[in-house]
C-alpha cells in the first residue's frame, strides 16, 4: 500500500491525545467501611471490571477513529501493475478530436459528445492538478497555456467542429512544444480522444513517442456506416450558354460498407431547384448523376448539390460556381488578310467573343494584357517590341494562332518560332506544289472529341485540301495532316509554359486550299478559342494549401480579400502575371469567433467584387475507415509507453484507467471505517452502563 500524500501520516501522533486522556482522567475511588460488606464487595468488584472494559473499548475506538481519519487524508492506494504508471503531479496534455468525422453517432449520441463526457470524467482524476492542457484541431492560442481541471471543463463546453483536420503527428508536435516549455524532463502524460480516422491520422508507423512521456489512446469504437459525398462535378461543355440546355455531371461516392438505394440528388441554381436525379450506390461504390439545367442571365451563378444522408451531414451539400456566357477576348493582328476576312467573320458573329482587329504595324502591344487568344495572320516577319510581348504573352499562359503569309521571312519566323519551342522551320519557294488532300482528323484526339460528338464517319470523308508554304519539326500534337504526312496544323506548349501555340502550314486564301470554306474550320477555331481561356475551377477545397486563379488588370501591389457575410479575410498572396496565388488560412490563423464555413466567398479588390468563389470541406473526412484498437496496438507494439484502451464507450473507462495506472484508492474505505469506529464509541458510551 502506498500513499498519495504521505505527509499526512504525521497526523498519527494525534493518537496520543485519547491515550493521554484515558491515562490521566481515571477518577479515584474512596473507601467506605460497613459492618457487613460481603455483598457490597461482590458488587464493587463486578462494577470496577465492567468500567475498566468500557474505558478500554472507548480508548480503542477513539484511537482507531483517529488512525483511520489520518490515513484517509493521506489517500492510501494499492499501486497499479502497469509499467506506464500515471501521475497527477506531471503535466497532462489532453487532445480532443473535433473533426467533422466525429459527427458519427452511436445510440443517437454523437461521438464528440461521448468523448467530451468521458473527458469530463477524466478531469475528475486531476481535480487538484494545475498543469493541464487541452488541444483540439483548432490549434488556437489559448491551447498554448496550462490550467486547472475546472478551467478545462469550461472550455470543453464551447468546443465546436473544426474545418481543418489535423494529423496525429501534428498533434503530438503541438503537445511537445508545450511540454518542452513547462516540463521538459517529465514525467508527463498525453491522452488522445479520437475516432482515429485513417484518412486524416497520418503515418502512425513513423510516430515515435519520447520515452519520458506516456501516451494513452482512447479510441471511439466506430460502427460500420454509410456516408455519401460528392467526389467531383464537371460540365459536359466548356461553356455555359444562357437560354440553352446545359448538362452538369455529379459523381458521388459511398465510403461505407452499407449500400444506398435511390438517393435523390438535387441541383439548385441561385437558390432555385432546377433539376433532380436519383442514384444507387453499393458499398464502397460510386455513381454519376446527370442533371440538365439552363440559366437566363450572364455572369456568375451560385450552384449547389444537396442530398439527405444521415448521420454524417457536413458533406451533404456541395457548393460550386459557374459563369454563364463568359467573354473570350480575341486579338486579330494582320498584314495580309484573306479576301473573305475569315477570322473576323468567325469571331465576329457570336456574342461569346470580343474581337479586336488591328494592323500589326499599328497595334498597341498593351492590348495583349487583356487578351485570351492572339491570331497572327499574314505577317511577313515578327520582331521588335511585338515579338518580345508575344513571347511574354505565351509564357504567361496565352494562346497564339499563327497563319503564315504567302512569302514568309524565313530568318525572322525561324527565330521567333524557335523561342516558342518550335524548331526546324523550312519555307517553300515558288513555284508551290499542287494542292494535296488532308487526312481525316483523329476522332480520338481530345481536341476533336467535342467537334465530332454529333457527327458520323461519313460526314468527314470530304476532307479539305491545301498546299503548305512552310514546314517545321513537330513537338506537340498533329491536329491536321496532309496525306503525304506533312503537318498542316499543330498544337504545342511554349517551352514548358501553359501557353499554347497553333501553327497553320498555309494562308487562308483559296489558292492555298479550301480549309477556310470547309465545315471543319469554324469548330476548329471555336475549339482553339475555348482552350485559350483557362477553365475556372467550379469549386475549391479548404484542404488546398494554395489556390490559383486568373485575375484581370492585376498590379503587383494589389491586395485581394475574401468576404462572406461578416467574415473578411486577407490571405497570404502573391501575383505572377495575371495569376493570383493565395494561401488559405488554417483554424489557428483565424481570430476568435471566426470560422471558415462551406459556401460562397467574394474575391474583392478595393471594395469591388472581382470573382465569386465556392469553397467546400475536403473529402478526406468523408472516408469512413478507422483504426481499430487492435490495429493501434500493432502499430505501437514496440513502444511500451503507449497504452491503447478498447473503447471510450465502456462505462468503467475512467475507473479502468485509474485502477490500471493510478492503482486502487482506499481512502473511501478508511473514511467508512472511521465513521464505524465513531459510532461504536457512541454505542459503548450510551449502552454500556455500570
Amino acid at each position: 500500500m502506498s500513499f498519495l500524500y504521505p505527509s499526512f501520516l504525521f497526523g498519527l501522533l494525534a493518537v496520543s491525545v485519547p491515550v493521554a486522556i484515558h491515562l490521566f482522567n481515571f477518577r479515584r475511588t474512596r473507601r467506605v467501611f460497613f459492618t457487613n460488606v460481603a455483598l457490597l464487595k461482590t458488587v464493587q468488584t463486578e462494577t470496577k471490571s465492567f468500567r475498566r472494559l468500557k474505558h478500554y473499548l472507548i480508548l480503542l475506538f477513539r484511537s482507531l477513529f483517529v488512525i483511520c481519519l489520518v490515513l484517509a487524508f493521506a489517500q492510501p492506494f494499492i499501486p497499479s501493475k502497469s509499467r506506464l504508471g500515471l501521475t497527477r503531479t506531471g503535466l497532462t496534455s489532453l487532445y480532443l478530436d473535433n473533426s467533422y468525422s466525429m459527427q458519427n453517432e452511436l445510440n443517437e449520441k454523437r461521438y464528440l459528445d461521448i468523448a467530451t463526457g468521458k473527458l469530463d470524467q477524466l478531469l475528475g482524476l486531476f481535480r487538484n492538478a494545475t498543469s493541464l492542457q487541452l488541444v483540439t484541431n483548432d490549434f488556437s492560442s489559448q491551447e498554448q497555456t496550462v490550467g486547472t481541471a475546472d478551467a478545462l471543463r469550461d472550455r470543453v463546453t464551447t468546443i465546436r467542429f473544426a474545418h481543418t483536420p489535423r494529423t496525429l503527428p501534428d498533434v503530438y508536435r503541438r503537445q511537445l512544444n508545450l511540454l518542452a516549455t513547462n516540463n521538459p524532463t517529465g514525467p508527463n502524460q498525453l491522452f488522445w480522444f479520437s475516432d482515429f480516422q485513417k484518412s486524416t491520422s497520418g503515418d502512425l508507423s513513423r510516430l515515435k513517442i519520447d520515452t519520458t512521456n506516456r501516451l494513452f489512446l482512447v479510441p471511439v469504437e466506430t460502427q460500420p456506416t454509410k456516408n455519401v459525398f460528392v467526389d467531383s462535378v464537371w460540365l459536359s461543355t466548356p461553356f455555359i450558354r444562357e437560354l440553352q440546355n446545359n448538362t452538369l455531371n455529379v459523381r458521388v461516392r459511398n465510403s461505407g460498407e452499407e449500400s444506398v438505394r435511390s438517393l435523390p440528388i438535387k441541383l439548385f441554381i441561385d437558390q432555385t431547384q432546377v433539376s433532380t436525379a436519383s442514384v444507387t450506390l453499393a458499398g464502397k461504390g460510386t455513381a454519376t448523376a446527370t442533371l440538365n439545367f439552363n440559366v437566363t442571365e450572364k455572369g456568375f451563378r451560385r450552384g449547389r448539390i444537396t442530398f439527405e444522408d444521415y448521420p454524417i451531414t457536413f458533406d451533404n451539400e456541395y457548393y460550386f460556381v459557374i459563369q454563364a456566357s463568359p467573354s473570350i477576348r480575341v486579338l486579330h493582328l494582320f498584314e495580309q488578310k484573306s479576301e473573305a476576312n475569315y477570322i473576323e467573320n468567325v469571331f465576329g458573329n457570336d456574342s461569346l467573343f470580343v474581337r479586336r482587329s488591328f494592323n500589326a504595324q499599328n497595334v498597341d502591344v498593351g492590348q495583349l494584357k487583356n487578351t485570351d487568344l492572339v491570331v497572327l495572320e499574314g505577317l511577313n516577319q515578327v520582331g521588335g517590341t511585338l515579338r518580345s510581348e508575344l513571347e511574354r504573352f505565351v509564357r504567361q499562359g496565352g494562346s497564339l494562332v499563327i497563319i503564315p503569309p504567302t512569302q514568309p521571312d524565313a530568318a525572322s519566323w525561324s527565330s521567333f518560332l524557335a523561342s516558342l519551342g518550335i524548331a526546324g522551320l523550312q519555307t517553300q519557294a515558288p513555284p508551290l506544289p499542287p494542292l494535296q488532300p488532308m487526312s481525316p482528323p483523329n476522332r480520338q484526339n481530345p481536341f476533336f472529341r467535342d467537334i465530332f460528338e454529333q457527327s458520323n464517319q461519313q460526314g468527314i470523308e470530304n476532307v479539305p485540301n491545301a498546299v503548305p508554304v512552310w514546314q517545321w519539326r513537330v513537338v506537340g500534337e498533329r491536329l491536321l495532316t496532309l496525306r503525304n504526312g506533312t503537318p498542316f496544323l499543330t498544337q504545342s506548349r511554349a517551352g514548358g509554359s501553359t501557353g499554347q501555340v497553333y501553327v497553320f502550314a498555309s494562308p487562308l486564301n483559296t489558292e492555298y486550299g479550301n480549309l477556310a470554306q470547309h465545315a471543319l474550320f469554324v469548330p476548329i477555331m471555336y475549339k482553339v478559342a475555348a482552350l485559350s481561356v483557362r477553365p475556372e475551377r467550379t469549386a475549391y477545397s479548404f484542404d488546398d494549401n494554395t489556390i490559383e486563379m486568373t485575375v484581370s488588370n492585376a498590379t503587383p501591389n494589389a491586395v485581394y480579400k475574401l468576404k462572406r457575410d461578416k467574415l473578411e479575410l486577407i490571405p497570404v498572396q502573391r501575383i505572377n502575371g495575371n495569376q493570383l496565388l493565395m494561401e488559405l488560412p488554417k483554424s489557428n490563423q483565424l481570430n476568435d469567433g471566426q470560422q471558415l464555413a462551406s459556401g460562397y466567398y467574394e474575391l474583392q479588390l478595393n471594395g469591388k467584387t472581382e470573382k465569386l468563389l465556392a469553397f467546400n470541406h475536403g473529402n478526406r473526412e468523408s472516408q469512413m475507415e478507422f483504426y481499430t484498437p487492435d490495429e493501434l496496438r500493432r502499430i505501437f507494439a514496440n513502444q511500451p509507453n503507449v497504452q491503447v484502451f478498447n473503447s471510450i464507450q465502456d462505462d468503467d473507462f475512467v475507473e479502468e484507467l485509474r485502477q490500471q495506472n493510478l492503482g486502487t484508492n482506499l481512502w473511501k474505505y478508511f473514511v467508512i471505517a472511521a465513521l464505524v469506529f465513531l459510532l461504536a464509541e457512541v454505542a459503548v458510551i450510551r449502552f454500556m452502563k455500570g
